[in-house]
């Protein structure tokens, strides 16, 4: 009774629509809040997810979390609508309700395929915006508007337009964790994945990348392009130090440890891989190593570890606060009351889906 009544009192009110109603909720309309009991009920029809993630959600934690998943689960068959979360969203998000998880251009990507009429974004600001480019007949909705990245709001338009006017000529290759006003001022995109093989398709002598001046510093080392960076970082990812990570592998010297290029670049020489999100977690299923160290995000590692039973996972505990704003109960009540809805001007989205556009045609 105690788990029962203490979860009763986090229930929000019977949906009522909030003051200044989105014009996404008077399209969709509201829907009645639903219960947040754990029951019986909610037990039997949630134990398949719970068997996904038992290795990273304690059982004591269990009943907090799924009535919110049955209830977001029911959500999305009646708002015909499906949730991408990316891989540094929490375990009972990324394995317990998202419909498509990946890096933030899969989930863009994957979006596009679906039949559904709504996104709910699990995961930051610049992804929602890309979602919108690459899918602007769909509604698009992040659960927390506040949701940003230390990357993206390093640089704006403006920044842009400067950096232009003091290397005429010279190409622009924008990181895809930037905003839609940056991608609009920019040539063509790229991801941490792809970076090299974007900068080098332009054909110049000279490349001007943003926002990171880490990834620019890691992609430099892979071509004889000569890369003008920003000095942006990753807030999270920037922390690491080449120091830290010798001291693992001291403790342990068959440990693997697979950096994010976002990391500096002595960060990214000490470890033994270095790939983007989706190429980390390809990497550990494929090598199944017997201990790893993922120098990224820490989610990441619960979500991975729930789905390779036989890797221990070392977890240095940088977490993006940012991330961290998607919530399940916000996931709810964007099904619930359809708000925070993510909208760009046409004529910016126009521009911007473009070097978007460009990045996708390489292939």
């Amino acid at each position: 009774m105690q788990v029962q009544a203490r979860i009763d009192t986090m229930r929000a009110p019977a949906a009522t629509a909030p003051v200044g109603m989105s014009p996404a909720a008077i399209r969709y309309g509201v829907l009645p809040m639903p219960s947040l009991v754990w029951t019986p009920e909610v037990e039997r029809e949630t134990a398949h997810l719970y068997e996904k993630v038992k290795r990273v959600i304690p059982p004591v934690e269990w009943p907090f979390h799924a009535p919110y998943v049955k209830a977001i689960n029911d959500l999305k068959r009646e708002r015909n609508a499906v949730i991408l979360a990316h891989n540094y969203q929490t375990p009972e998000i990324y394995n317990c309700v998202a419909d498509v998880v990946g890096d933030s251009l899969q989930l863009a990507k994957l979006a596009g395929q679906t039949d559904a009429e709504i996104i709910v974004q699990g995961g930051v600001h610049f992804m929602a915006e890309t979602s919108k480019l690459l899918n602007p007949d769909k509604t698009i909705l992040i659960p927390d508007m506040k949701a940003g990245c230390s990357l993206a709001e390093s640089i704006t338009g403006a920044d842009v337009r400067a950096l232009r006017a003091k290397y005429p000529g010279v190409p622009v290759v924008a990181y895809v964790n930037t905003s839609a006003e940056v991608k609009a001022e920019v040539d063509i995109c790229c991801t941490s994945s792809n970076a090299v093989r974007v900068v080098e398709s332009l054909g110049a002598d000279r490349v001007i990348f943003l926002p990171d001046r880490y990834l620019a510093q890691n992609v430099a080392t892979q071509t004889k392009v000569k890369i003008i960076a920003w000095t942006g970082a990753c807030e999270v990812h920037e922390r690491f130090t080449a120091e830290e990570l010798r001291r693992y592998r001291a403790d342990d010297p068959g440990i693997q440890i697979i950096a994010h290029p976002e990391c500096p670049r002595e960060v990214v020489e000490v470890a033994d891989f270095s790939g983007s999100t989706a190429a980390m977690i390809d990497y550990v299923k494929k090598n199944q190593p017997r201990r790893v160290l993922l120098v990224t995000e820490c989610s990441m590692a619960d979500n991975v570890a729930a789905e390779t039973p036989n890797v221990d996972f070392v977890r240095p505990c940088n977490l993006c606060p940012h991330m961290k704003r998607i919530t399940l109960p916000k996931i709810l009540d964007s099904l619930v009351y359809m708000k925070e809805e993510v909208t760009i001007d046409p004529a910016l989205a126009v521009r911007a889906r473009a070097s978007v556009q460009r990045m996708i045609d390489l292939g």
